[in-house]
């Protein structure tokens, strides 16, 4: 019977034996997909674009050079040339000006658009730095979950070698073996599942690392206890005070501001001065000045509109802001929750339900060699133990996913 007492090994402790992969570093794979990542680069190349707008927006329009002449007599140029008083050969050159004042709100209608292009390339960072974290610490749980698992299929298949020498002796039933057979097949199920998760989750990390398809990975630095270290109101301050996406809006609401006053400066009218030189031949030259003023006639049903339209994204703008804040403030608070609830729950599978269900399975062992206790309480405390692991594991997992994203939220570093 002493040979039972090997299978009372922790749980938690890993096999000595276990051949350890390469680890991939976070920080590694991080400073990659910042320099590689497809989002991230168009992101930083539309922000860069978006610089170039602002003097694009605040220049003059493109003056207008006009070649030109009248003939007399023929229709070729320089026909009755100094003749003729009609005939002539000049140019002119015309000029548009906006109304004073337009061009310097088009060029901060652009400016806000770039700095909301800015928040953008932010965000983007953001969310791929969190997308690969969330999967590097799925795959660490995948690599850990299928650990427990191989050590439990080796230790159970150990168990069912002893209880079927002690049926073939008539010492234990054969519900016994087919027990063990049905819960040795439950973990294998589950590590197919877990071996799918693992491969899920290093092609996301190739993808975002903007590998070759079919590239691997090594096995991931292992997932340990951590502390919870801010409150929920300086997460919400950070979120205020960092999220790019908050920045945005209220760089879309500056520029609905903007673009209100230019509505409103559409009410006042645009010029233009055109002036010429004609060559007469042997007469006299001739000059030529001319002012065109475009008249807002129709500002009834053009520039009113023009203001209700503005103001009416003005408004919508300040709306979008305050749905982001909501919305923000509710994900911050769910994911701190469930940070603070897999926080605590991680402290209670390691510091006392492991422990004790180990200790369960320990006695159950020893009341099984003395016959006080039947195979399948044995069987059921063993089971017991796997699952709490597996469930610390779990939680672990869900604790930095939800720091993740959290740090997405906030711009905040929370993992240490």
């Amino acid at each position: 019977m002493r040979l039972l007492r090997p299978i009372s090994i922790s749980l938690l402790a890993a096999a000595a034996a276990w051949a350890q992969p390469a680890r991939v570093s976070l920080a590694e794979l991080l400073a990659e997909a910042l320099r590689g990542n497809p989002e991230v680069i168009a992101a930083q190349k539309r922000y860069e674009a978006s610089r170039q707008r602002p003097s694009q927006a605040s220049s003059l329009p493109d003056p207008m050079f006009s070649p030109s002449y009248n003939s007399s007599g023929a229709p070729w140029p320089g026909a009755g040339l100094g003749r003729e008083p009609v005939a002539n050969v000049g140019f002119m050159v015309t000029q548009e000006f906006p109304f004073p004042g337009k061009r310097r709100l088009q060029g901060e209608m652009a400016q806000r658009e770039s700095e909301a292009e800015f928040q953008q390339y932010q965000a983007a960072q953001l969310g791929v730095v969190s997308r690969i974290k969330q999967a590097y610490y799925s795959l660490a749980y995948a690599w850990a979950a299928e650990g427990v698992l191989d050590r439990s299929i080796d230790l159970l298949s150990k168990l069912l070698r002893i209880t079927d020498a002690r049926y073939s002796v008539g010492r234990a039933a054969q519900q016994d073996i087919l027990k063990a057979q049905t819960q040795l097949s439950i973990l294998e199920t589950r590590k197919v599942q877990l071996e799918r998760e693992r491969a899920a989750r290093e092609a996301e990390i190739v993808s975002l690392l903007n590998r070759p398809p079919g590239a691997t990975l090594g096995q991931p630095e292992e997932l340990k206890p951590q502390s919870l270290d801010a409150g929920i109101e300086e997460l919400y301050a950070a979120a205020g005070e960092n999220s790019p996406m908050l920045r945005r809006d209220e760089k879309m609401i500056q520029r609905a501001e903007v673009a209100l006053n230019m509505a409103r400066k559409e009410y006042y009218p645009d010029y233009s001065l055109t002036a010429g030189y004609f060559n007469m031949g042997g007469m006299p030259d001739m000059y030529m000045f001319r002012a065109d003023v475009r008249i807002p006639l129709y500002f009834f049903r053009k520039q009113r509109a023009g203001v209700a339209e503005q103001a009416g994204a003005l408004v919508a703008s300040r709306r979008d802001l305050e749905a982001s804040n909501q919305s923000l403030r509710f994900r911050i608070k769910d994911d701190y929750l469930m940070a603070s609830a897999s926080v605590r729950l991680v402290e209670m599978y390691g510091k006392a339900v492991i422990p004790q269900a180990t200790l369960a399975l320990e006695s159950s062992l020893s009341s099984y060699e003395t016959g006080a206790v039947d195979f399948l309480s044995v069987l059921m405390n063993y089971m017991t133990a796997v699952e709490y692991e597996m469930n610390y594991y779990e939680e672990l997992r869900s604790f930095y996913l939800a720091l993740s994203r959290l740090e997405e939220m906030t711009a905040k570093r929370l993992i240490h």
